[in-house]
Parts: C-alpha cells; sequence; structure tokens
C-alpha cells in the first residue's frame, strides 16, 4: 500500500491538534485564534517533545490560501458603499497612525543602535495592523456589529492600499533613488487604475451577471462561480503590483452590493473557517523558542512600542477623526498589534539586502506575541477608559467626548464642505505647480550656472536659499488660504465635530510644504533625514509667522484674483458673501446592525409583538430578509424564523445586550435525542385491549401516549386511512408511529 503524502499527514496532524485546543479555549471561554497559535507553537519543528509538521512550504501555501478566503469574507461584510460612508475619518485616522507609529519605530530602531535602514523600515514595519487578525478576533468575541469595529476595518483596508505606496518608497530609498520620481507616480497610478476597475465592475457587470444566471445558479454553481472571481481577483491584484489578500477582499465588497451576498456567505464560511484556521496555525508555527531568547529586551520592548504606541497614537488618530475618547480608544486598543505586511516589508529589505538578518526573525516573534495580546487589548479598552474617567476632570472627560457625538450634518454644511475642500484641492494644486516650476527652473538652469562661480557647497546652499525663498509665497498660500474664509469660519462656529477635521486639513497642507523644502533638501544636500525634516518644519513655521512673506502672497493672490475678473471669489476672498448658520448636534450614536437567527432560537415562530425588542432592549426591527424575500418595516405581528436575518437599529450598548440576548436565548439541547427515534410499528387489538369500542379520537393513542394512527390494515395491498368515526373493533390491525417509549405504552394499554 502506498504511503500518503506528507502534505495530508501534515494537515492531519494541524487540525486535530488545533481542533483539541480550541475545543479547551472554547471551554476557557478566550478567543479560538489565540487557540490556533498555540496548536501552531505545538506542532512546528521548534517544538522537539511533540510530532511536527514535515513539509512547512505546503503549510504555508494552504496559510495562503486561508487569508484570500478571510479577506473575500471581510470584503462580503464590508461593501464598498460602507467604506464611502465612512467619510474623511478613516483617512484621517489612517494616515495620522501610519505618520505616528513609522517615526516611532525609527526612534526606537536608532535607542537600540540599529542601522539606518534597519530603522527605516523597522518603521514600516510597525505603522501596519493585521486586517485579518482584527477581523478574526472581532469575530470570536462578536464585536463585529459594533460601529467602532466598522471605523476600525474601514482604516485597515487604508492601510492596505497605502502599504504599497510605502513599499515604492521604502524600495527608492533603499535603492538611492527618490521616492518622488517615476516609481511613486506609476504605483499611485495602479492604485487609481486598479480601484476605478473595482467600482466599473461593481457597478455594472457583476450584479448583472448574477442577475441573469440566477435561474441557473444551485448552491454548488454558486460557491465554485464565487470563489473562482475571488481567484481570479487575487491574480490581478498581484499582477497590477497589490497582495493577492487585498484582491479577494476587493472581489468580496463587489460581491456584497449583489443579491446574492447573503448566500455566497453562508456558502463560503466552511471554506473561511478551514483555511483561515491553518493559516492562524501557520503564524504559530512562525515562533522560535531560541530567537525570543536571544533578541528577548528587544522583542519586548518592541512588544510595549506597538501596545502602547497603538494605543496612545491610534487612539490620538481617531480622535483627530471626530471620534468621542471612548470609541477611539476601543479603535486604538484594537490595532495594537503587527501586520502580515510586516512579514512583506521584511521580506522585502532581506532581498534588497539593506537590513540584518536578525530583524525578520525578531519582527515575527514581534508579530506573534502581538496577535496573542489583541482580543486582551479590545477587551481592556473600556476598563481603561473606565480609569481615564475616574481621574481626568469631568469637564476634559466631556469634552473629549462631545467631539465624537453623532452629528448628522444639514444640506448647507454638506454644500460648505464641498466647497471648502474643493477651494483647498485647486489652492493646492496650483501653487504646488507654481512651486514645481520653480524648483524645476532653479535647479536645472540656476544651480549649473552658479555652481560655475562659486564652490560645490556654496554654489548648493545659495540656490536653495534662493529657491525656497521664491516658492515660500507659493507654500505659505498654499497652508494658510481658505483658513479664515466664511465657510471654515462657518464650520468651526456650527459643531465641534468639524473642528479636528478643519484642523487636519491645515495639517495636510503642513506636510505638503514640507515636502517641497524637504526635497531641495535632500536634493542639495547629504544631511541625515531627520535634519532635513527639521529644517522643512523650521522653513514652514518661519514662513507661517513671516508678516513681510504674508503681505507678499496677499499681493500675489490680489493680482491673481484682479486678473481673473471673477465676482464669485472676489465675494469670497474680500468676505462680501455670507454663509447661513444653520445646523444641530443630534446627540445620538445609532446605526443599523444584521443579525441572523440561530436555528434553535426560542424566537422563532413568535411575533415582534411577542419579543417585545423595543422595550426589552430599547431597539427596532427596520427589514427582515428571509430568502429572496425581503419585509421593510415589519408589523408587529411579523413572525420570526429560524435563519431570518434582521436589521435592528440601536446604539452599541443596545446592540451588545440584543446580540447577547440572541445568542443567549436558545431551545436547549434535548440530552436523551438519542432516545427520540421515531418507530412504525403494527399493533392488533385483541379482546382485552381498552381501545374497543372507542373512535380515535376517543382512544387517546395522540393526547394521551403521543402517538399517531396511520393507517388500518383490511386486506389490501396499501393500508387504508382511518375513519375518526370508525370505532376499533376486536382484531383490527393498525399502524402507529411514535417514540420507542411512547410506544411501549401503548403496547401494554
Amino acid at each position: 500500500m502506498s504511503e500518503l503524502p506528507s502534505l495530508v499527514n501534515d494537515l492531519a496532524l494541524i487540525l486535530i491538534v488545533a481542533g483539541a485546543v480550541t475545543l479547551l479555549f472554547k471551554k476557557l471561554k478566550q478567543p479560538l485564534v489565540l487557540g490556533y497559535i498555540v496548536a501552531g507553537f505545538l506542532v512546528s519543528p521548534h517544538m522537539p517533545y511533540t510530532m511536527s509538521v514535515v513539509d512547512k512550504a505546503n503549510i504555508q501555501t494552504w496559510a495562503d490560501i486561508g487569508v484570500l478566503f478571510l479577506l473575500f469574507s471581510l470584503g462580503l461584510d464590508f461593501s464598498f458603499k460602507k467604506i464611502l460612508k465612512m467619510g474623511m475619518a478613516p483617512v484621517i485616522a489612517a494616515l495620522t497612525i501610519i505618520f505616528s507609529m513609522m517615526a516611532l519605530g525609527i526612534v526606537v530602531g536608532h535607542a537600540f543602535g540599529w542601522g539606518k535602514m534597519d530603522c527605516i523600515f523597522l518603521g514600516g514595519m510597525l505603522a501596519m495592523s493585521s486586517t485579518t487578525i482584527i477581523y478574526k478576533a472581532f469575530d470570536d468575541l462578536g464585536l463585529r456589529q459594533q460601529r467602532f469595529a466598522g471605523l476600525v476595518m474601514s482604516v485597515l483596508i487604508l492601510e492596505d492600499i497605502l502599504a504599497i505606496v510605502m513599499m515604492v518608497m521604502l524600495s527608492a530609498i533603499a535603492s538611492g533613488n527618490n521616492p518622488d520620481g517615476s516609481q511613486m507616480l506609476g504605483s499611485l497610478w495602479k492604485i487609481v487604475f486598479f480601484l476605478v476597475l473595482w467600482f466599473v465592475i461593481g457597478i455594472f457587470f457583476l450584479p448583472w451577471f448574477l442577475r441573469v444566471t440566477r435561474k441557473l445558479m444551485t448552491n454548488e454553481t454558486l460557491v465554485i462561480v464565487s470563489v473562482g472571481l475571488c481567484c481570479l481577483m487575487a491574480v490581478v491584484s498581484t499582477k497590477v503590483g497589490f497582495s493577492s489578500a487585498f484582491g479577494a477582499f476587493v472581489m468580496g465588497s463587489i460581491l456584497a452590493e449583489t443579491v446574492e451576498a447573503d448566500k455566497i456567505i453562508k456558502l463560503v464560511e466552511p471554506i473561511k473557517n478551514i483555511f483561515g484556521a491553518i493559516f492562524f496555525v501557520s503564524v504559530g508555527m512562525l515562533v522560535e523558542p531560541q530567537i525570543l531568547v536571544k533578541y528577548a529586551m528587544p522583542i519586548l520592548l518592541l512588544v510595549l512600542t506597538i501596545v502602547l504606541g497603538q494605543g496612545i497614537f491610534g487612539t490620538m488618530g481617531f480622535m483627530l477623526s471626530g471620534q468621542p475618547l471612548k470609541t477611539s480608544m476601543k479603535c486604538g486598543f484594537s490595532m495594537a498589534q503587527v501586520g502580515e505586511f510586516a512579514f512583506i516589508i521584511a521580506s522585502l529589505g532581506l532581498s534588497l539586502r539593506v537590513i540584518g538578518d536578525f530583524l525578520y526573525p525578531v519582527v515575527v516573534a514581534v508579530s506573534v506575541i502581538t496577535t496573542f495580546l489583541t482580543p486582551y487589548m479590545i477587551r481592556v479598552a473600556s476598563p481603561c477608559y473606565n480609569l481615564l474617567e475616574r481621574h481626568l476632570p469631568r469637564r476634559w472627560i466631556r469634552r473629549l467626548n462631545h467631539l465624537g457625538t453623532a452629528h448628522d450634518a444639514t444640506p448647507e454644511e454638506t454644500s460648505k464642505w464641498k466647497h471648502l475642500l474643493l477651494s483647498m484641492s485647486a489652492n493646492v494644486l496650483i501653487y504646488s505647480i507654481l512651486s514645481i516650476a520653480v524648483i524645476f527652473m532653479m535647479l536645472t538652469f540656476f544651480l549649473p550656472f552658479v555652481r560655475q562661480l562659486l564652490p560645490h557647497w556654496w554654489a548648493n546652499g545659495v540656490c536653495g536659499l534662493l529657491t525656497v525663498m521664491l516658492i515660500s509665497p507659493f507654500l505659505r498660500s498654499m497652508i494658510m488660504k481658505k483658513n479664515h474664509s466664511d465657510e471654515f469660519r462657518a464650520l468651526w462656529l456650527e459643531s465641534r465635530l468639524n473642528r479636528l477635521p478643519l484642523l487636519f486639513t491645515v495639517l495636510a497642507r503642513v506636510v505638503i510644504a514640507s515636502a517641497f523644502i524637504f526635497y531641495i533638501c535632500n536634493y542639495l544636500t547629504r544631511f541625515t533625514n531627520a535634519l532635513m525634516i527639521s529644517i522643512a518644519v523650521v522653513a514652514v513655521v518661519l514662513m507661517i509667522l513671516s508678516r513681510s512673506l504674508k503681505k507678499r502672497s496677499v499681493r500675489l493672490e490680489r493680482i491673481f484674483v484682479q486678473n481673473l475678473r471673477s465676482r464669485d471669489i472676489a465675494a469670497q476672498v474680500h468676505g462680501r458673501k455670507r454663509p447661513l448658520y444653520e445646523g444641530y448636534l443630534l446627540d445620538r450614536d445609532i446605526h443599523i446592525s444584521d443579525f441572523d437567527i440561530p436555528e434553535d432560537s426560542e424566537w422563532g415562530g413568535k411575533t415582534l409583538r411577542q419579543l417585545e425588542f423595543r422595550n426589552r432592549f430599547g431597539v427596532h426591527v427596520s427589514s427582515i430578509l428571509r430568502g429572496n424575500r425581503r419585509i421593510n418595516i415589519p408589523h408587529g405581528e411579523e413572525e420570526i424564523f429560524p435563519n431570518d436575518r434582521i436589521q435592528v437599529i440601536g446604539n452599541d450598548e443596545q446592540l451588545r445586550v440584543f446580540g447577547d440576548a440572541l445568542k443567549g436565548e436558545l431551545i436547549p439541547e434535548d440530552p436523551d435525542i438519542e432516545k427520540r427515534e421515531m418507530k412504525l410499528k403494527k399493533l392488533k387489538i385483541r379482546s382485552h385491549s381498552r381501545f374497543i369500542g372507542k373512535t380515535l379520537k376517543e382512544s387517546g393513542i395522540r393526547d394521551q401516549y403521543n402517538c399517531m394512527v396511520v393507517g388500518v390494515e383490511e386486506g389490501q395491498e396499501n393500508l387504508t386511512m382511518i375513519d375518526p368515526n370508525r370505532r376499533f373493533e376486536e382484531g383490527d390491525v393498525i399502524w402507529v408511529v411514535g417514540e420507542q417509549y411512547s410506544l411501549q405504552q401503548l403496547f401494554l394499554a
């Protein structure tokens, strides 16, 4: 008999150990993802006391497939529309977290005395959290329906997109090229192309295709088509330059807009669970005890850096996006781990031979430890907030929480935001083009000329100083223009929620202006990055504070406005156009979440009036999805059935209590289910039987003995249906069905 391939042996070992460990973790009420990681450590080749996996390469391939299906399922839950509805909040939070964690990673690397490129790549690794791990942790903890979970997933998706740009920049820095060259433009073009492709396919082709083939789609064909589309988009994503996991998420979000989304989620769930388990086991297999011992101190400090850094900067990023303190802390604490992109960035550094060999295993160890801590970080967020609430002044807590109070923007306010952002974008574009033109002219023509007159470094200094002076009016206008406009002031006064986003628009323009100064310094000097950034920041600050520069920029602006001859723009510049101060704050945090009714729910078969959701939980049922039928605004007599998907409206706490009740109010499992088997037997009415002379109803066979008469023998090939008014006689042969115990009692009667 031929031997089994090593892949099958390894798979059997992984699943058996994972099953045993996760049962233990389920008993201990711990997240299953931690059980998978422990199982991976137990079956890894680094654990000499247990059986270990033979072929890690094959397991890694299966783990990659697991990532695809996990991100595909995430996309099915988190559609394109949900991302758009989040607005600017995820963008602000993502940019703040990435820049803060990168800077923190570089500082920590320098503190260890590591090389320059090691520090830069370390910063890139620490900036990326794990979409897969957080999604699984939310799933295990039952938090996916809460509002803060949606914010976190939006930021994680944006981080995955920005990671592509970061890898291009790191490659350019490592090779000594300028990261603002053709590679950066090519990367941005790929992102735009891929997202447009995503939008076009999602809106036009796939819904039409599934609608046309709906009558032909069985469960089998639907799951094959869905998985095939997932793999296809993963291949396309890889060809474009993205990760395959991101492509899987894109396809999931496209299918989430179709009618078949709920059915696809149920069909793909078993595939996601098994391959996802293999992925998390493979993460646990990466733990090397000798690395943990050799680099114990750096690993410990990096873990603390991530936990504290994401706890602080993550919270700050979400607060800048307009979220209250409690929600921001939940979001920031959830992201305290190193994601899969850290491995990709580390592999990139090794392939370019710019980082040390020690960094990859260190980051892997940090990733595993922070993954293990993720569920506990999510749980500890609320207690940490309660601790702050007890020790900080109430006025501070009230203001910090008031920042993120849900706000319904009026049409006028939305129009002001749109007009302000368009104006700011146009200003940034115009002044950037002017600055680029000046820099190009100075570095292309003036720099070679002045180098013929002065020594090399003197020429560079003169050229750099003159270039900065020439573009400084443009940069100052880029930063300051529209900061005192009618729209800016109106939005600032109308709602506290608008203030942090408005400040972020100023900060973003400061970063863009600093980038021009940074480019000039980087082109003309050989100072370290930190020194050049410091020069850029100081120069920008001096521009902002310079009154003479303000006069120059205002003079240039007035000349431009007068030449343009635009009454509307002139009215805005001179303050003649007044805004409408309308709008209000709605002090609520209400949103819609979906819940699936379990098959063994006690709510099945009951009406909404009987269940009293509004009185018990304070929530409202807005719609019921039952198969292909949707019941919107259901009335009180509408019944709830198992496998229904209901949309419920409430705040986070109300929805949490509702979800706990949904999971808890289940029909208890029958401990004697094996004895409940139904049997069909023949009963002959004898002379002493108590049923003689009685009708079927009078006999009590159904009511008293819990059995059912299915027919009577009358010498024919088939049984004769018994007449309810027929009276039993001696010698009648009837066939009855019931449980074993009930039949025994009936036969003894």
